[in-house]
């Protein structure tokens, strides 16, 4: 995914943190400066639904606007000639090993998790 929050903002005229913290807070969204300019700086490892849209709000934007799709990218650095492709759709013999869950030997000390 591609994060454009600095290009939803300067459709605004939105062109630094601290301006665009005043324009979540007028939506209700209170977070706090250091977390805007994460948000700013880079493209966040998460971000929570309602605080999406919280932003959309006050960008007067859309989700779309925010968050692009990629293609996803080939395993040897080039690009896919086929188009878009599933992840783990791979068909050949050359395709990456998937990984298989360890047999256990007799009890395991670890507990299960929760229901």
């Amino acid at each position: 995914m591609k994060w454009n929050l600095r290009w939803a903002a300067a459709k605004r005229d939105i062109w630094r943190p601290s301006d665009l913290l005043a324009a979540f807070q007028q939506v209700g969204f209170n977070p706090s400066l250091s977390k805007v300019a994460a948000l700013w700086g880079g493209k966040p490892i998460s971000v929570r639904l309602d605080d999406l849209d919280k932003m959309c709000a006050a960008l007067n934007c859309t989700v779309a606007d925010l968050l692009e799709a990629e293609p996803l990218a080939a395993t040897d650095g080039g690009e896919r000639e086929t188009g878009r492709q599933a992840v783990g759709a791979e068909d050949g013999p050359d395709r990456p090993v998937r990984p298989t869950p360890r047999k256990s030997q007799g009890r395991s000390r670890r507990s299960l998790p929760p229901n």
